[in-house]
């Protein structure tokens, strides 16, 4: 089990114009692939996929992008930008984890955490934070403890709970940070109302270098959870995740061939290497 996790964001037909955005927000970015049907980036050496998906589903803020800003002015000109025809969920401003934090939902329904730190102090610039609300409120730790025996190199590094006092959270964890595959990621309940929950809006995607990898993480997140098709599942959470094998992408880069592997992967669940190969 080798490669790392990478998010996967669901666009209406925009995948290529939101990757020009990021770069251009974020500055130390670049386009990696480009198809018709997705444009893989990097921002700050960090992969990203753009898909281009239709209206089906829509990206929310169940999974957001904690972002380490190293400066005043860089958190305030990132913060300046992603605003531009975007929705403020908390107003950058002081707070008691952070001497300068912001949550904003940019024009295409990314949601970004900007908060004033050190990337030394977390090892990545940009960190998927999963927040378990509504139907999958109270589930944090259970998804925690389950990730973290899936994966190979995972590491728990702390958990803030709320307050027993508190009536409706009490005890549930507030902001919990881990590792899977030496990349983190954060978590949260939130026993608030949100008008949103975990979708295929926005993905994990798990590259795999053989057929056992892709057999074990298909049967572990699928255990009381749903497969789907082109290698997609939602785990028992809703959380959504692809399971892909690393050779897919220069596959799709093939311009004669890729027409042929589209076709046989469009027929499948789980990917089958040796047929995407064969066809």
């Amino acid at each position: 089990m080798t490669s790392p996790i990478y998010p996967c964001l669901w666009f209406d037909n925009q995948a290529q114009e939101a990757a020009s955005f990021y770069i251009e927000v974020f500055k130390n970015g670049k386009i990696t692939v480009q198809s018709p049907i997705a444009v893989n980036l990097e921002l700050h050496g960090q992969k990203m996929m753009c898909l281009n998906g239709g209206p089906i589903f829509r990206i929310n803020p169940s999974i957001s992008f904690y972002v380490i800003c190293e400066t005043k002015t860089e958190i305030d000109e990132i913060w300046e930008k992603l605003g531009q025809k975007g929705k403020t969920m908390m107003e950058i401003d002081k707070y008691p984890w952070s001497e300068r934090y912001g949550w904003v939902e940019d024009r295409y329904g990314v949601s970004w955490q900007l908060t004033l730190g050190k990337i030394s102090d977390m090892g990545q610039k940009f960190t998927p934070a999963l927040m378990f609300t509504g139907d999958q409120f109270g589930m944090a730790e259970e998804a925690l403890l389950r990730y973290t025996s899936i994966f190979n190199d995972s590491t728990t590094h702390f958990i803030w709970r709320y307050d027993v006092s508190d009536q409706l959270q009490g005890g549930k964890i507030q902001h919990c940070q881990f590792s899977l595959l030496g990349k983190r990621f954060i978590m949260m309940d939130s026993g608030l109302f949100h008008d949103f929950s975990f979708s295929e809006g926005l993905s994990l995607v798990v590259n795999c270098e053989t057929q056992e990898e892709i057999d074990y993480f298909w049967n572990k997140l699928t255990e009381g959870g749903e497969e789907s098709q082109c290698g997609w599942l939602k785990d028992k959470f809703g959380v959504s995740w692809q399971i892909v094998p690393t050779v897919l992408e220069s596959l799709m880069a093939d311009p004669e061939r890729s027409p042929r592997v589209i076709d046989a992967f469009m027929k499948m669940k789980k990917f089958d290497i040796e047929k995407l190969l064969n066809a």
